[in-house]
């Protein structure tokens, strides 16, 4: 695209120059219009970043900023390919000082991470440094649809609430910021300066490359390093999402990379220099989707200390996208597999995927903790949400226990997310034959709340529960002991039609106990239910058209129980 340009034909680009006296430029969005490229220009030079934006043609659905502060009182000149100078997004475009939208639109959550504005998913670059939880994330500030990928930020001192931060990191010459990780580099090995935060990072342009910048001022500023890329494409296509950590054993750092359906292990002394040394996956786990996003983290059990490998992929068993696991062995060199009935999954809901850990978390509090994007690929960007789409789950901590059968990762709420309580309700114990309602959990019911409890089988084998709301719609949980399986079903759970995909239920393999317990947070539009601990976790959007304040039992024939059933308000 050049800036040059003066032409006002519907088939070429259009150059508009704009006395900039404002903080931002506005730009109308159109969901359903054609993406069109927006180059921005300045005097200094003309390799600015182009970014993908749905200009309204027809009608506004929202507006999305730019921001130009930095240009007050200069010209700046926009270029627009293939836009005529009469269309309705040229014409709307305005300059204001302020970017006003709705934050609290009705699916926006309370107390899950969710971008400010705009299009998110995957968490990047999640580290821990004096004090602070950083997350980094997948980030469209010019749309609540994918694309222009950068890097988000965000930090919290308890992971229940953040504040958001600028732009991280931004496209440039190599391309778009794709998925990766953040560490401290407690020993200065890059040579930024000691305790400098490292973040690596694919660069998504003509081929997929990894890249480094580096802060050293708690993440508030990065610096793009100028020999970038530090690992370049070996000829394929998919080649991304690096995950870096500090490998005591070999004395080096070492690399999980998502190379088309495996991960590639690299070592480095100093993330400027990658040597290959092994790769993981072939003939093993889930190969119906392309692996992404891994992640390779010790865990203690019964004093022996395992490894965990986790890849993001399709080919889930309740469709769509989701993220399994691996425990095994690494040698500071090698992974290998314990002999299990892969693939294994995370959590066996259809909204939860690209999950990571946070890396730097002080000795002494010894946890591994884990956040994940709360969506699916197959609907994520038809969501009925509008000025922002996605939220990331609660953080959980991961742990390792055995089913019974074989050991299994387990992840539940960190202790953290009990802050967000408020008072409780208990109700009395309910003996279920056929079905027994609740007709009003919470007095005043805003869409987010908690609800505990122990559910035992007694004498049936197919039972469950559900919330409901007085236009009928529903979220059943269904426990299916014929076939041991655990079952929700959202396709009455109010808007459902967005997306043919949606409707589909989702199941889980489950154990056979005399008793499970119960945890379900409850967020506008979303669930988490934790069984026992977290022995089976499933996670799922929901957008009812009113909130659900009801509680049905549910059993086509026999008996069973629901105990020591609370409900909280969340804070």
């Amino acid at each position: 695209m050049s800036c040059n340009s003066q032409k006002k034909t519907a088939s070429d680009d259009l150059t508009i120059d704009y006395q900039i006296q404002s903080s931002y430029i506005l730009f109308p969005v159109e969901e359903k219009a054609p993406e069109i490229k927006i180059k921005v220009c300045t005097s200094e030079t003309n390799d600015r970043p182009i970014y993908d934006v749905h200009l309204a043609l027809n009608h506004i659905d929202y507006w999305v900023p730019l921001d130009v502060k930095k240009w007050r009182g200069q010209k700046l000149a926009l270029s627009f390919q293939g836009m005529h100078e009469s269309s309705l997004g040229i014409n709307e475009i305005k300059q204001t000082n302020r970017f006003d939208f709705n934050y609290n639109e009705t699916y926006r959550p309370q107390f899950h991470f969710s971008p400010e504005h705009g299009w998110m998913n995957d968490p990047n670059g999640m580290v821990y440094l004096d004090g602070e939880y950083h997350l980094f994330y997948q980030y469209n500030p010019y749309g609540s649809m994918w694309g222009n990928m950068h890097w988000g930020h965000a930090v919290s001192t308890d992971m229940v609430s953040w504040t958001y931060l600028p732009i991280a990191i931004a496209p440039d010459s190599l391309g778009t910021i794709f998925s990766g990780s953040a560490v401290v580099d407690v020993n200065n090995t890059a040579g930024f300066g000691k305790n400098a935060m490292i973040a690596i990072y694919t660069s998504n342009g003509k081929t997929q490359q990894q890249s480094i910048s580096y802060s050293t001022d708690k993440g508030r500023t990065f610096v793009k390093y100028a020999h970038n890329p530090v690992l370049r494409n070996p000829g394929i296509a998919d080649f991304r999402d690096p995950k870096v950590s500090w490998n005591e054993a070999s004395r080096q750092w070492v690399m999980a990379l998502a190379t088309k359906q495996t991960i590639t292990f690299y070592g480095s002394p100093d993330m400027k220099a990658w040597t290959k040394l092994s790769e993981f996956g072939e003939g093993i786990g889930s190969h119906t989707g392309v692996w992404e996003c891994p992640d390779l983290f010790p865990l203690n059990f019964k004093g022996k200390t395992k490894w965990i490998l986790l890849v993001s992929s399709g080919g889930v068993p309740n469709g769509g996208t989701a993220t399994q696991y691996f425990i095994g062995t690494f040698d500071g060199t090698r992974f290998t597999a314990d002999p299990l009935p892969y693939p294994l999954w995370v959590d066996y809901g259809r909204d939860n995927y690209a999950g990571v850990t946070w890396g730097n978390l002080p000795s002494k509090d010894g946890r591994r903790i884990f956040l994940g994007w709360m969506s699916n690929w197959d609907y994520a960007n038809q969501s009925p949400t509008q000025n922002f789409r996605s939220a990331m789950t609660v953080p959980r901590e991961l742990t390792l226990m055995n089913n019974g059968k074989h050991l299994i990762l387990a992840n539940y709420p960190t202790i953290e997310v009990n802050t967000l309580r408020g008072s409780g309700k208990t109700f009395p114990n309910q003996q279920i034959e056929k079905e027994v309602t609740i007709p009003e959990l919470l007095k005043v019911n805003g869409g987010t709340y908690e609800i505990e409890m122990s559910i035992k089988p007694d004498k049936t084998s197919i039972f469950g529960f559900g919330l409901t709301n007085t236009k009928g719609e529903y979220l059943n949980f269904t426990f299916d002991l014929t076939s041991n399986q655990f079952r929700i079903d959202r396709h009455k759970s109010g808007k459902v039609d967005f997306n043919d995909k949606f409707k589909a239920g989702m199941s889980a393999p489950l154990v056979k106990r005399n008793t499970y317990t119960i945890r379900l947070l409850i967020d506008k539009a979303s669930a988490e239910i934790f069984i026992n601990k977290g022995e089976l976790a499933m996670t799922t959007l929901f957008f009812p058209c009113e909130i659900m304040n009801k509680m049905t039992f549910f059993s086509p024939e026999g008996k069973w129980n629901a105990e020591n059933i609370t409900i909280y308000n969340i804070k």
